[in-house]
């Protein structure tokens, strides 16, 4: 048994007291380390009450249903955050940016914990290619919502595309590592590649175009 309800409570007990002696001007990032922590906890309970409810097998739960669930989870602190806030574009970026990476960082302390770290290449692919995923995820809906919602009538059916988008990447990276050897490393490197691809183009189009 991981305990996941302990491990939660002594991560979130110093970035609480960081939080408290940091201030109110960094009190949003630790709002969203907390909830993206907060969602992969209840994603773990959310992922094992379906996997029973429809008796689906590891592989079935780890495609199908985890991916559904854990992005629509981190989701939900987003939403809240736009429903209530209102912020500007950059910070609805920033905020899904930092739930995602709380989000896998979480996810994998619980996997150390359950699995141990004995073999540390596996873990070190494991760890940036889980967190590079869910960077990208996180960037997918951060960077769309702050797009489709100053616009009333994209509201619903951009966020559900979004929504769509990174579920459907989520479910990729997950076949891939399910279907295990080769594939699996090629599961770590991909969102890595993608997410260095995608720096190497910002950097080139700031430079061209002096932004």
């Amino acid at each position: 048994m991981t305990y996941m309800e302990n491990i939660f409570i002594c991560m979130a007990s110093p970035l609480l007291i960081a939080a408290l002696c940091m201030g109110k001007r960094h009190t949003g990032a630790f709002l969203f380390c907390f909830a993206g922590m907060g969602m992969c906890l209840l994603s773990a309970y959310l992922n094992t009450f379906l996997a029973a409810l429809y008796g689906a097998d590891v592989f079935a739960a780890t495609v199908e249903i985890a991916p559904v669930v854990e992005e629509g989870m981190k989701l939900l602190p987003l939403l809240f955050y736009l429903l209530v806030f209102e912020p500007k574009a950059r910070q609805i970026g920033i905020a899904a940016v930092i739930t995602a990476l709380s989000f896998a960082t979480f996810e994998n302390i619980c996997y150390l914990i359950q699995n141990g770290a004995a073999h540390f290449s596996f873990i070190f692919f494991r760890g940036i290619g889980t967190g590079a995923m869910h960077v990208i995820c996180g960037a997918i809906v951060g960077g769309g919502l702050a797009y489709v919602w100053r616009r009333t009538w994209l509201k619903i059916a951009g966020t559900c595309g979004l929504l769509g988008a990174a579920i459907t990447f989520h479910a990729i990276y997950n076949l891939l590592i399910a279907y295990g050897g080769t594939a699996q490393y090629i599961a770590y490197l991909l969102p890595v590649g993608i997410l260095a691809a995608g720096k190497l183009i910002f950097l080139f189009f700031l430079k061209k175009f002096d932004f």
